[in-house]
């Protein structure tokens, strides 16, 4: 029987740095998931909307490989036994429109459906979904350009549709909102200026799905201070190399950890968490960030409802922290995505 495979769908039909962003990731998962029953096969947008079919992500391959456009390479894949596509694109239309792709071709891919992704993407929508379903979201207004706020300082000012702390501000005095509110609009046509939640502590919950229902995985907590580091920054999260190739910003045990699962903090958090999960009608897994205030209420910031599987991941890291390997873990996941027929059983992936 031929080997199964999985195409992983790299790069950004938006920008260079999200093209950069996902090829920093795929990398990785590449690397990590090497010993997987599958055949691996890449598919790389670039922001003229062009696919290529390197051989690696190396810098030699991907400029080797030959462009081709998309109807091109949509012909390409349909002659190809694709068992399952793993999402690694971190730009809008690439959680979107590419996943809506490969609905039309009928290839089964982890993670959310795109109405799903386009729904998350937009931080007030999703936090309206939320709070309709009972979880605790601090108050907030949108803006379009020319208008103003509202909302008293603190407040946190930002983009509707960044990641990665994009364009978000923290604004102490009402005569700082021009300059927060500009620099928001560069990232976007829509901000959200929402109240600030005073700090006790942030943490994010990731939930996976499973036979037995929605599983909370444990907390990751990040270091804040209220002088220091009241929020955090784009810098906290991805920086620049020398080489300029995009990297990971330094993480270590003195900055972001995994809390005990005797934490008091710990159930309350995963209770809302699937409540998130299940109100946006997520599938497979699901990332939710949450804010805890100085008298211990979780309060709701934002979803993240994307996984690179790589061993840097968010998702992975909490995974691996409640018994589950990378390698596991995506098995369990892909064998949610295929049909019946096509499953492998997980001990084919190495723990």
């Amino acid at each position: 029987m031929a080997t199964p495979r999985i195409l992983h769908l790299v790069g950004s039909a938006y920008d260079d740095f999200y093209g950069d962003l996902s090829r920093l990731y795929a990398q990785d998962c590449l690397a990590a998931t090497a010993d997987l029953p599958y055949e691996v096969q890449i598919a790389y947008i670039t922001p003229d909307q062009q696919w290529r079919f390197p051989r690696s992500l190396s810098p030699a391959d991907l400029a080797a490989a030959q462009p081709m456009p998309m109807v091109a390479a949509l012909s390409l894949l349909m002659t190809q036994p694709l068992a399952v596509m793993l999402p690694q694109m971190f730009c809008l239309p690439g959680m979107t429109h590419y996943r809506a792709l490969f609905d039309l071709l009928k290839v089964p891919y982890v993670g959310n459906p795109p109405e799903v992704m386009a729904l998350a993407a937009h931080k007030a929508r999703t936090k309206a979904v939320v709070a309709a379903a009972g979880v605790p979201v601090p108050q907030g207004e949108v803006l379009r350009s020319g208008e103003l706020p509202t909302i008293p300082p603190p407040a946190i000012v930002k983009p509707v549709s960044s990641d990665n702390s994009l364009g978000v501000t923290l604004v102490e005095e009402a005569a700082d909102y021009p300059s927060a509110l500009s620099t928001a609009f560069t990232y976007a046509q829509e901000v959200l200026v929402e109240e600030f939640v005073p700090l006790g502590r942030e943490v994010r919950c990731g939930v996976i799905s499973s036979g037995d229902g929605l599983i909370g995985l444990p907390l990751e907590e990040y270091w804040m201070d209220c002088d220091q580091q009241p929020i955090r920054s784009h810098a906290d999260k991805l920086k620049r190399l020398d080489s300029g190739e995009l990297g990971f910003a330094a993480k270590d045990k003195t900055k972001s950890w995994i809390v005990d699962s005797s934490d008091s903090i710990t159930e309350r958090v995963q209770a809302l968490a699937r409540r998130c999960h299940q109100a946006l009608g997520c599938r497979h897994y699901s990332l939710f960030d949450f804010r805890i205030d100085p008298q211990g209420q979780p309060w709701f910031l934002e979803a993240g409802l994307y996984c690179s599987f790589s061993p840097k991941s968010v998702l992975v890291a909490m995974a691996e922290a409640s018994g589950i390997p990378l390698q596991n873990l995506l098995m369990r996941l892909i064998n949610q995505a295929i049909p019946p027929k096509q499953l492998l059983p997980l001990s084919a992936a190495s723990c």
